[in-house]
């Protein structure tokens, strides 16, 4: 049976071979499935991810069109932090050094969208590679987006549990240069005020809000991306 890959890679190259031009009307979601001989959730989701990288696009009762100038969007993927520093040809470790419910503060709440105060899990954790601090991870996490019993973050990292277990619908990210607080100078092991490359992730899952984290890289990172 295709998958719901095998359907995006079909309706793009019968768009790339202008069978459905630019601006053209192509078969709706019901006479797709039965010529593909699949259910219409899967044609629904090729298209869905057609429609999110800018190539056709959807609105009611107008139906799904080819894009007159198809749009390249950006996508970013969350890295396993575990996995760059293997990148590196580096060991990687981790220290999980604070893990507790409390009230969140409210800036945090106001970028999830939830009630002021609303408890959620603080995790602080500490990244390494060969031994030496890497990132330090400051985050807050809805529990309401954890299994029960939750996983044991001292165990598996909350950053590859997150990118592993729950699928995410959308977030924005900010990186700024800060100067190191107290804190991240303690445990980075930097004098404090140093300058560092930091990244501020927020992001959404079909569940709802599900984390707000803060990357503190220790000084010398390097971020590179692929578009």
């Amino acid at each position: 049976m295709q998958g719901w890959e095998d359907i995006r890679a079909e309706v793009l190259r019968r768009i790339r071979a202008r069978i459905w031009p630019p601006g053209g009307l192509i078969p709706g979601e019901e006479a797709l499935a039965q010529e593909f001989g699949v259910a219409r959730a899967t044609v629904n989701r090729a298209l869905r991810d057609l429609a999110e990288a800018g190539v056709i696009t959807r609105r009611k009762r107008a139906g799904t069109r080819v894009a007159e100038l198809p749009v390249r969007r950006a996508r970013l993927d969350i890295p396993v932090i575990r996995l760059d520093v293997l990148a590196r040809g580096q060991a990687y470790s981790f220290d999980l050094l604070a893990d507790r419910v409390q009230p969140a503060p409210v800036p945090v709440t106001a970028r999830l969208g939830l009630p002021e105060a609303s408890p959620l899990r603080y995790l602080e954790t500490l990244h390494m590679a060969d031994g030496r601090p890497y990132v330090l991870e400051t985050r807050w996490l809805n529990p309401a987006i954890l299994p029960d019993p939750a996983p044991d973050f001292a165990r598996v990292s909350a950053n590859e549990w997150l990118v592993t277990h729950v699928s995410l619908v959308s977030g924005d990210i900010a990186f700024t240069a800060e100067p190191a607080s107290a804190r991240e100078a303690e445990v980075l092991g930097i004098p404090e005020a140093t300058a560092l490359l930091v990244a501020e992730r927020t992001t959404q899952g079909t569940g709802g809000p599900v984390t707000w984290v803060r990357l503190a890289h220790a000084p010398g990172h390097r971020v590179q991306m692929t578009f």
